[in-house]
């Protein structure tokens, strides 16, 4: 499998439902990074600070369920109490496009990313 060319080809190749959830999750991403630049890393949207910056966050659409992933060993666990209703290992969180991650949490979780880059 060829890796997509940026986010708009990878969310078109999304079932419709998944696509909406990724799309929105990208924003609520590129809202709490701004000046984070959408590459793809591992095969995946992902978002980097600079031209050869740390990875921030990645996000994608697997057959049962979408993801987000943090490039991050321990950033996960840090919100574990918030992350109940979810599916989780060390650097990834599982959802559905009919439950997403809360907006809020997300921005509270890229923060937290963002500082420990800095």
């Amino acid at each position: 499998m060829t890796a997509p060319a940026d986010h708009d080809a990878y969310l078109a190749t999304r079932p419709a439902d998944q696509r909406a959830a990724l799309a929105h999750l990208r924003g609520v991403i590129r809202d709490a990074a701004p000046g984070a630049a959408e590459v793809i890393s591992y095969g995946i949207p992902a978002f980097r600070l600079g031209p050869r910056g740390k990875v921030i966050a990645g996000y994608a659409g697997m057959e049962a369920h979408c993801g987000l992933y943090f490039f991050e060993g321990d950033l996960v666990a840090r919100f574990a109490d918030r992350l109940s209703g979810y599916s989780t290992d060390k650097g990834t969180i599982r959802f559905s496009p009919q439950a997403p991650l809360p907006d809020a949490l997300v921005h509270e979780m890229i923060a937290a990313r963002l500082a420990r880059i800095a």
